[in-house]
């Protein structure tokens, strides 16, 4: 992804001839860069799903990253919250850009997850994206 010369991937050392950020970033700059934050809020698609659409988590076996949890692949669940649209981790993590994908707030009952024997009023709620999910 270029983060990187082939000279430093080759020795495991800083190439001196590579590229830097500049200014470099002092220790005592870390603390106040990471409480300011940034938004991952973007202009994105219109949303296919709304709060009350029941849902199934897309069964998926990517490689490499995504927050999609295994537990909850193949299971049905409730919307209950759009946020927007965001940054899609699953393609930015790999220099793909952000993809800007919509966000929901989705309910899976306790017992579609863990069977009948989990509490009947448990349940559990995932942030999700929308490539995450399909109609049920």
């Amino acid at each position: 992804a270029g983060l990187i010369s082939e000279a430093e991937a080759a020795s495991g050392r800083p190439d001196p001839g590579a590229r830097r950020a500049e200014p470099p970033l002092k220790p005592a700059g870390v603390e106040p860069m990471l409480s300011a934050g940034s938004s991952y809020v973007r202009e994105g698609p219109a949303p296919r799903f709304a709060a009350g659409d029941t849902v199934r988590a897309r069964v998926m076996n990517p490689v490499g990253h995504t927050r999609l949890p295994r537990y909850v692949r193949g299971r049905e669940g409730v919307v209950t919250r759009l946020h927007g649209a965001h940054v899609f981790p699953d393609s930015n993590a790999h220099f793909h850009g952000e993809a800007p994908q919509p966000l929901y707030t989705v309910r899976f009952a306790a017992r579609e997850l863990w069977g009948p024997d989990a509490g009947r009023r448990d349940a559990v709620y995932l942030d999700l994206w929308e490539p995450y999910l399909e109609p049920a």
